[in-house]
């Protein structure tokens, strides 16, 4: 059977690559693909061959344009399988979204939870893009991210935090450990759906330091993709076709599970907490509410 995907963050990096696969590899598969400026249907199309792409105008940081983005597609397709790979990391001071909560969890967080609401009954597939920041440690991320420090989620989505980059980065490392626990209770709820947390690794040279100062955004281009030479570090293009077969290949794991690039992995002890995980899928309820 065809099968039509919705995905977000297909634009560039690690989402480009994993889409070019996906539709290179199957001429069946229908993917409409979340784009705020326009081109990049037709940028897929020209690089993969497959000519059944099609953009869909969205901006993840506001609710109402996620709604009315879900609902184009819904009109025109039945989605099979969702790829939640758009992510934002500030550094630049505090943001809010369009809806006024915080601009890191609007778009890493509400932004997925409100997709999944909307098209999670015809779900066969849905993988969403975590980060081994959640972790922590310098074993996992090498001292570049610091530690999520997590909240209720009431209070992660205020905008009221300190203006820093070291809040913004910590705003990010807790929007992934909030990515694993919503997950985890969606595949409680959505029983028949496989659903993964996807960890892409250390992966230079995808973009998500563009908000950064002038130094760090020359040492993330120009520095940092030299340990894609090493054991350290993956290509976008790498981690790009890992993600692509976790989207569209052979089940990997049971749902619910965290996946390091191809295999399944324990996630960090803080990850996997039943309490938190229904406080923020109440909470993502609650603030996605038409």
């Amino acid at each position: 059977m065809d099968e039509t995907m919705l995905m977000t963050g297909a634009s560039r990096g690690i989402g480009w690559h994993a889409a070019v696969a996906m539709l290179a590899a199957n001429p069946g598969l229908r993917m409409f693909v979340t784009d705020r400026t326009g081109g990049l249907a037709e940028a897929l199309r020209d690089k993969s061959g497959n000519q059944q792409v099609y953009g869909v105008r969205a901006d993840l940081a506001s609710l109402d344009s996620v709604r009315a983005a879900a609902d184009h597609v819904i009109r025109r397709a039945r989605v099979t399988s969702f790829v939640g790979n758009a992510g934002l990391q500030v550094t630049s001071g505090a943001r809010r979204s369009a809806d006024g909560y915080e601009l890191t969890f609007a778009v890493n967080v509400l932004a997925n939870h409100l997709l999944l609401r909307l098209v999670g009954e015809q779900l066969q597939r849905a993988v969403i893009t975590a980060s081994d920041t959640h972790f922590g440690d310098f074993r996992h991320n090498l001292g570049l991210a610091p530690a999520p420090v997590w909240r209720p989620p009431t209070e992660l989505a205020r905008p009221d935090g300190p203006d820093t980059s070291v809040a913004g980065r910590t705003a990010y490392s807790t929007s992934k450990l909030a990515v694993i626990y919503l997950v985890h209770e969606w595949a409680r709820r959505l029983g028949s759906t496989e659903l993964y947390s996807w960890n892409p690794g250390f992966v230079p040279g995808t973009g998500l330091t563009r908000d950064a100062g002038p130094i760090v955004r020359f040492a993330a281009a120009r520095v940092l993709p030299l340990l894609t030479l090493t054991p350290l570090s993956v290509s976008p293009r790498a981690a790009g076709h890992h993600l692509a077969r976790v989207a569209t290949g052979p089940a990997v794991a049971p749902s619910g599970s965290y996946v390091h690039l191809g295999r399944a992995e324990r996630s960090s002890a803080a990850s996997y907490d039943q309490q938190r995980e229904r406080e923020l899928f109440e909470t993502a309820q609650a603030l996605t509410q038409t």
